[in-house]
């Protein structure tokens, strides 16, 4: 047995840590060093570790988006997300149309489709537009933890629309997989699966819920058993999202920490979950998306069309985003925080970039691009996240403090103040 991935986890641990806090001194959120610290050990600088060679450091990686995605879910104000329910609906719409017309036309613009793919040309532009509309939460959800603004009315815009945005573009990636390839699925089938994952999540969810609390209410006492069972609900519910309804796990592990929130347990069981993800997941997840950044094939042209898909990719999700936030009668101030909190596409675009290589629409010379626009609007959505966020009158606490804090487990829980 190969035992080199313990060596990697530290070696990772270590860079993720040592990169954080340079950019705390450079005052930027900590996710950006634990992703510089990944292109860092990737391919691209030092090729130290390959995620390829070390399928271990995949799963983990899995494994801290879905527990990450949970915690966002016991952190959710349920209250305050029925009140902006129909307005997330709204800016998702406009944040997957706005951002699929415009990577359509700029690849359409560029001519990068590959006639000798077997998916015609104009569905090969279609997909570029498709890998746009993907929104990765995830980078969203840990940046505003660290500023304490994931329970504000942006945060759980941003928080409602990433979760609609995720249904809507796995429906716009069936769409175009369907028409590349008909026997690929039936698109029909796979909405009526959508749509069932809902309702067992909202049967179960409420029932779960009630159960979960009349057991808990018992005792006052912070057990562990609480934990353990949140956690299987996690990992159930994200199971069963991929494997019965074809909807994205952490789609699941969000709705079960909705499931699990408002209980009397919930500080309790984020406290727990917070400890579990500093301490292992959230490193290894950051850091994995440096380690996938490859540049190959990059001659001047995709190089060109690399900074204009990024410009592209930026402005489709703010103007977009934006737009409907305004539509639905956000302050200005808001509509600019929620845009700029949907840019970051993260492993949700490096998903349906990879699926489309392999369904043959789109050709290798394109991947790179697609890296390259995945790995910096990660990186930049935290950077302007605090920019748009900022307050004069707040003073934040340090990350240390928070830490040594949350080592204790006597101490109270304050969500929102979590460092990487």
């Amino acid at each position: 047995m190969d035992y080199t991935y313990l060596l990697y986890i530290a070696i990772i641990l270590i860079f993720t840590k040592a990169f954080g806090l340079l950019s705390k001194v450079i005052k930027l959120p900590q996710v950006v060093g634990a992703l510089v610290a990944g292109i860092v050990l990737g391919p691209v600088c030092l090729n130290l570790i390959s995620l390829d060679k070390t399928p271990v450091l995949s799963s983990l990686s899995e494994i801290g988006v879905i527990v990450l995605m949970f915690a966002a879910g016991l952190e959710t104000d349920i209250r305050e997300m029925k009140k902006c329910g129909v307005a997330s609906t709204v800016i998702a719409l406009c944040g997957v149309v706005v951002p699929l017309v415009g990577g359509a036309v700029t690849a359409f613009c560029f001519g990068t489709a590959d006639p000798d793919l077997s998916a015609p040309q104009f569905l090969q532009d279609v997909f570029v537009g498709v890998i746009l509309t993907a929104t990765s939460v995830s980078i969203t959800v840990e940046t505003l933890k660290e500023l304490g603004k994931l329970s504000s009315k942006a945060g759980n815009a941003i928080l409602g629309a990433a979760l609609i945005d995720d249904v809507l573009g796995i429906i716009a990636l069936t769409v175009i997989t369907s028409l590349a390839d008909p026997k690929s699925g039936n698109i029909v089938i796979v909405i009526l699966k959508i749509l069932g994952f809902f309702a067992f999540a909202l049967l179960f969810g409420v029932f779960f819920h009630f159960v979960f609390n009349k057991w808990t209410q018992r005792t006052e006492e912070k057990q562990r058993r609480y934990v353990i069972v949140s956690f299987a609900l996690c990992l159930i519910f994200a199971y069963a999202a991929e494997e019965f309804f074809g909807v994205a796990d952490i789609t699941g592990s969000f709705v079960a920490g909705l499931v699990i929130s408002s209980t009397s347990k919930t500080k309790y069981i984020a406290h727990r979950f917070d400890t579990m993800s500093y301490l292992l997941l959230s490193p290894i997840f950051f850091a994995s998306i440096g380690l996938k950044v490859t540049l190959t094939d990059m001659t001047p042209m995709i190089i060109l069309f690399a900074v204009v898909l990024l410009v592209v990719a930026i402005a489709t999700k703010v103007l977009g985003c934006g737009f409907g936030a305004k539509l639905c009668r956000y302050s200005n101030k808001e509509a600019l925080q929620i845009g700029v909190g949907m840019i970051s596409r993260g492993e949700v675009a490096l998903i349906v970039a990879d699926k489309g290589l392999n369904l043959g629409l789109m050709s290798n010379s394109l991947f790179g691009p697609i890296v390259i626009m995945v790995v910096i609007t990660t990186v930049i959505t935290p950077v302007l996240l605090k920019f748009v966020f900022k307050d004069k009158n707040a003073q934040l606490p340090s990350v240390q403090e928070t830490y040594d804090n949350s080592a204790d487990d006597n101490s109270e829980y304050v969500p929102g103040h979590e460092g990487v």
